[in-house]
This record gives structure tokens, sequence and C-alpha cells, in this order.
């Protein structure tokens, strides 16, 4: 079993009579059938449609639920949602003094959550307060989501600039289709109807080790997106999927920087490069 602390996220409790009521109606996901023991990835989008605010959530008890963000976005999330709270009876605060935790590697104990993001049963779990001994780091973390192709708001993508699409929030329950409205959702059905997204997170492997994240992925001189999480010659990258297409029908390689690299989309999202037709209709 694999331990590391994640010291860059923070809780968030939200409880009270109206806590789901008020969650269904503004966060992307499907919160009325979460189960116990599972953290489903969520957002809180603009009314646009971009990802303002991206966590795991879970059930604490019978009207009690913790998100699990990055630290540096708490105050902003709670301030947030107290704008949509309204005359909901539902209590909104960090949640102070309690570690986060990933562990993987092994079978889930009592307490632990299931992180649903990674899928082809990875089995990595969330743990919140006490854990088993840490024998893993950030970085090993870091290794993990590049291995399953998850993606996490700042080291991957920026805040207010991406799509649920983009970080494949449509695959992994990070958005619901069937539930009605919440805030941000006209704009996501339409993607989704429409089959409009064009970018995605894909896992990229160099020849060499890797730039620093933040470079641009190039194909013929030409930007066809921004590298994520880097681990040596591999990491993740945010790009124009038809655009990457394109260049692997033309056999024009695909840079990191100056490093040749390839680009796959994860198993577990099931997609595929578009087409060459499909991509220059883009």
């Amino acid at each position: 079993m694999h331990c590391a602390a994640l010291t860059d996220r923070a809780l968030v409790g939200i409880s009270g009579d109206d806590a789901q009521m008020l969650l269904q109606d503004v966060i992307s996901c499907e919160v009325e059938n979460l189960p116990d023991g599972v953290a489903r990835p969520g957002a809180l989008l603009t009314p646009q449609g971009k990802i303002l605010f991206e966590f795991l959530i879970s059930r604490d008890g019978a009207d009690r639920f913790l998100l699990d963000l990055p630290r540096a976005k708490v105050g902003g999330f709670v301030q947030r949602m107290m704008m949509y709270r309204l005359r909901a009876k539902a209590e909104i605060a960090p949640v102070d003094d309690v570690s986060v935790h990933a562990a993987w590697g092994g079978e889930q104990q009592d307490g632990w959550l299931l992180d649903d993001r990674f899928r082809n049963e990875a089995n990595v779990y969330r743990i919140y307060g006490a854990s088993p001994s840490q024998t893993a780091s950030h970085e090993d973390y870091d290794h993990l989501r590049v291995e399953n192709g998850v993606a996490e708001a700042g080291a991957d993508y920026a805040l207010s600039d991406a799509f649920p699409h983009d970080i494949s929030f449509d695959l992994n329950g990070g958005v619901s289709f069937k539930k009605g409205c919440f805030v941000g959702q006209e704009v996501v059905s339409r993607m989704q109807h429409r089959s409009t997204a064009r970018r995605r997170v894909v896992i990229v492997e160099g020849q060499a080790p890797l730039p620093e994240t933040g470079s641009s992925l190039t194909a013929g001189g030409r930007a066809v997106g921004l590298l994520g999480t880097v681990a040596g010659n591999r990491g993740l990258a945010l790009v124009r999927i038809d655009k990457v297409a394109a260049a692997r029908d033309s056999n024009t390689p695909l840079l990191a920087g100056d490093v040749p690299v390839e680009a796959t989309l994860p198993a577990w999202t099931g997609l595929s490069f578009p087409t060459a037709d499909a991509a220059g209709e883009a």
C-alpha cells in the first residue's frame, strides 16, 4: 500500500437539512445518488459553463457532505457557495485541522473513500484525518495521475478556462446530464448533444525528459495545447485533439518544447482521435 500526504488540499463541509438539495441544484455532478464510501468528481461552473472550482465530493453522515479541493481555493469556494445558499438550511464552512491523503495499491479500509476519477480498477482512495504511515510522496501521486490520465486544476489546466468535457468530466461522473438545471448546465448540455468538445486531456510520452509545466505542445510550429503535470518522460497535456489528429495523419512531429512526444487518450475514456475528415471540419 502506498500513501501520500496531499498538503495542498483541504476540506469544506456543507451540512444541514437542505445541504443535498443545495448541492444538487448548484454543482455539476449528481448528488442525490452519491453512495457512501465514494469521492465523486464535481465542479462549480460559471454561468458560461467553465470550471470555476473543481473538487471531490463525498457523504459524511446523513446530512453532511465533504468537498475536497485545492487549499488555496477554499475561501473563494465558501464565499461563492454562500451566494447560492439564499434561504437554504445549510451550513458552509472550511474543515480545519483535517489532513488529506491519497492511498493506492491495496484494499479499501473502513473510512476510506474510493476516488471515482481513477477507472480500470486502479483502486485509489481518499483518506481524511488519520492515515497509515506515509510510504509515498506527492511526486509519486503525480506519477499515478499521469499514468491514469487524471487531471487536476492548477497543475493541468487553469480554472475559468476549461469546460467539464475538457477534463473528461462527461465520462467519469463529474457532470450529470440527467438531473436538470445547475449553474452552467445549458452550455455543457449543448456541448454534449452537439458533440462539440475539441479539447481533451492526453497522456504524452517523450523521447527525453519533458520540459516544465506550462510549456507549449506544437505541431509544425503551431500550438496545439499546453503541458500540465510532468513526471519524467511522461506527462499530461490539454490539447486540441482535432489538431493532434491532423498532425498524426500528416506525420508532423508533435513537440513538447523541443522534445518529440507521442500523445494518447486515456484508455478508460474510450475516446479516439478524430478521423481526418472530422479534424478537417474543426
